[in-house]
């Protein structure tokens, strides 16, 4: 695939501190921008701080979205709870992508989520989260592992649905996986399909039924591809379907 060729990607970025200075940066792990390349596309970065219209432009001339992992979606924006296992609550970031996933879907503009990224389409279509698995979900696995040590080790199996999209991409009924999220769907929303599920029932997979490439995993697949190719397929399919978007 020529670059010219290669459809544009646009990936959401996080804010954090610069180490020295403190000045504000706008970053995103190198691994999701790996990845996109590596499946054909071209990685845009999207920063927190862009104005609505301003986002909503810039999506409009990407042929494709991925909504990436991070901190905790602040819970006023589901009509949650307060917890004291909520971290990292960003605002910006929060407006910003729900608004792009909200486009995404009414344009039919093709997009994959990633962990926070899973939780952001559900509350954007109007589901909700727990706000903390291991303090509120019955008999849970130990999905919140070490951010730093752990994120390629595969520590839980997913069960896949058999008629949907992301059990055709990925040619399996069941996958190992990593998990580094401690939140994830309470309640689905009204016109996401659940299609994969941890053995403790928490739902690890949505897709978008009628839509050109709608779905997210509450796993980090950019960890994973290249030792365990199979995860390599949700970031081939997000860029293919984006390459037939360009050419629409």
């Amino acid at each position: 695939m020529t670059s010219t060729s290669r459809p544009l990607i646009g990936l959401t970025a996080t804010t954090c501190p610069h180490p020295k200075s403190g000045a504000p940066l706008e970053a995103l792990n190198r691994r999701y921008i790996e990845a996109i390349y590596d499946a054909g596309g071209i990685p845009v970065l999207i920063p927190t701080n862009l104005p609505h219209e301003a986002a909503a432009a810039l999506l409009t001339r990407l042929d494709g979205l991925l909504l990436t992992g991070g901190g905790d979606i602040d819970p006023a924006q589901y009509g949650g709870q307060a917890h004291e296992a909520v971290h990292e609550i960003l605002p910006a970031r929060d407006a910003m992508e729900l608004t792009l996933t909200k486009i995404a879907v009414a344009e039919g503009i093709p997009f994959l989520g990633v962990c926070r990224g899973l939780q952001v389409v559900n509350v954007a279509l109007g589901g909700t989260l727990y706000e903390d698995i291991p303090s509120q979900y019955r008999r849970p696995l130990k999905h919140s592992r070490n951010a730093v040590t752990e994120r390629t080790l595969l520590t839980h199996t997913v069960k896949i649905a058999k008629n949907s999209r992301v059990r055709r991409l990925l040619g399996a009924e069941e996958i190992e996986v990593n998990s580094l999220h401690h939140q994830g769907i309470r309640a689905l929303a009204e016109g996401l399909e659940a299609v994969a599920w941890s053995s403790d029932g928490l739902i690890e997979a949505v897709e978008l039924p009628d839509h050109p490439f709608g779905i997210a995993v509450q796993w980090h697949p950019e960890w994973l591809y290249r030792e365990h190719p199979i995860h390599q397929a949700l970031f081939c399919g997000l860029v293919g379907a984006a390459a037939a978007h360009k050419g629409t």
